[in-house]
């Protein structure tokens, strides 16, 4: 029999990775499944056929060729079918007749033709190429086996549905403080490249000492026509040096430890991935994923590395028993209504029903921190920019007005 080489989530939340003989790929699964492992990879000849290999970082969907707007509808349209009495293999040769996009279609028919060749759902969207991710399937993979596939595919939905809506709100907030501030700053940089300048032989000509505030502007409007490529070529250098940085591990942890320490920025990131981690943790235990298993998955979920690793350090002391608030708590990344309300969700035993409560609230507490930060953030761009843009303006009359005085 062939050889296999496989990586597997065990119950302990442990990565477990090892050999085994087996027929086929579904023998391993089968036999991986049987130990309470959640299969991740499963490599034969050197070559990986489970994908999803791919960290999920800043967003909660991987990428595969379908969006995450299509895994939502794709999800809730499969909960219905099987709502409605049908078969798993039923809703499946529905949805294939429906005239899906393309790239969906193609997901859709390849796993109807895994799932009639005698594959579970789980298994069948392990092959798909990273389409979805590791949480999704593990959650698949425990609504099967405990018979709730249905209930899981509607929490699956829901949760999707809710995680895509707050990315659409924090996107769509702030397309006009970018647009903003692009148009102010192409405009001071018209007025100094290309307005002033005009102004400089007729200065020049009448032999008057202009204003200091006008030579200022002159001699920024010089610079910016003579070493244009300069902020440029900083921008550009900076931008990959701290990209070559973020690319290492230690290197990401720190910067985005930073980030969580800035005014604004830090509180409304901590919030949305504070949801994130509840509602993701939620899902998963309430569909019988272990708590070690189900960390092990929220790792990455989460957009931050400071808070992924957070997580990653309580691991050891929930292994251990002592629960997963107080570690969390002595991180000191975690905000202190979280920590609160997940101690009393374990303490009474209603962890799931806290944390889907603790989601409701940072996603409610993101949305008023994007609008708080917009009331504070536009009326600053504007009120900034439009005095630069004055005092250009201002001192290029000052100047004329000089003139003026010494015709007269």
């Amino acid at each position: 029999m062939p050889l296999f080489r496989y990586k597997s989530i065990a119950g302990s939340g442990d990565v477990v990775k090892g050999e085994l003989d087996a027929s086929d790929e579904a023998a391993v699964v089968s036999s991986l499944r049987q130990q309470g492992h959640i299969p991740v990879k499963i490599e034969a000849a050197g070559k990986w056929s489970f994908a999803g290999s791919g960290v999920l970082q800043q967003e909660v969907f991987a990428s595969g060729g379908i969006s995450a707007d299509e895994i939502s509808t794709l999800t809730r349209e499969i909960a219905t079918l099987l709502g409605a009495g049908l078969t798993l293999e039923r809703a499946l040769e529905i949805l294939a007749s429906l005239g899906l996009k393309p790239k969906v279609k193609t997901v859709v028919d390849s796993v109807l033709e895994q799932v009639r060749g005698g594959r579970s759902f789980a298994d069948a969207l392990d092959q798909q190429e990273g389409a979805f991710p590791k949480y999704y399937r593990s959650m698949i993979r425990a609504g099967e086996a405990g018979s709730t596939l249905e209930t899981v595919l509607r929490r699956l939905a829901d949760f999707m549905e809710q995680s895509r809506a707050l990315s659409r709100t924090v996107r769509s907030a702030l397309i006009y403080p970018i647009f903003l501030l692009v148009t102010a700053g192409a405009s001071v940089v018209i007025l100094l490249t290309y307005v002033v300048p005009t102004f400089q032989p007729l200065f020049d000509d009448a032999g008057a000492k202009i204003p200091l505030i006008t030579q200022i502007v002159i001699g920024f409007g010089e610079l910016a026509r003579t070493y244009w490529w300069l902020p440029i070529l900083s921008i550009l250098i900076g931008g990959l040096a701290i990209r070559l940085h973020m690319a290492r591990p230690a290197g990401r942890l720190w910067w985005h430890g930073q980030l969580l320490r800035l005014p604004l920025i830090g509180g409304l990131w901590t919030r949305i991935d504070v949801a994130r981690f509840s509602r993701t943790l939620a899902t998963l235990l309430a569909n019988g994923v272990p708590m070690l298993s189900a960390l092990t998955l929220v790792k990455e979920v989460l957009g931050n590395a400071a808070l992924s690793n957070a997580v990653k350090q309580a691991e050891p002391e929930v292994k251990a028993g002592r629960g997963l608030s107080k570690p969390l708590t002595e991180t000191g990344l975690f905000p202190s209504l979280a920590l609160q309300l997940l101690q009393v969700g374990e303490e009474s035993g209603h962890l799931e029903d806290m944390l889907f409560k603790l989601a409701d609230i940072y996603d409610q507490e993101s949305q008023a921190s994007i609008q708080r930060m917009l009331a504070l953030l536009v009326p600053v761009l504007t009120l900034g920019l439009g005095v630069l843009i004055a005092l250009i303006i201002s001192s290029i009359l000052l100047a004329l007005f000089s003139i003026n005085q010494l015709v007269v």
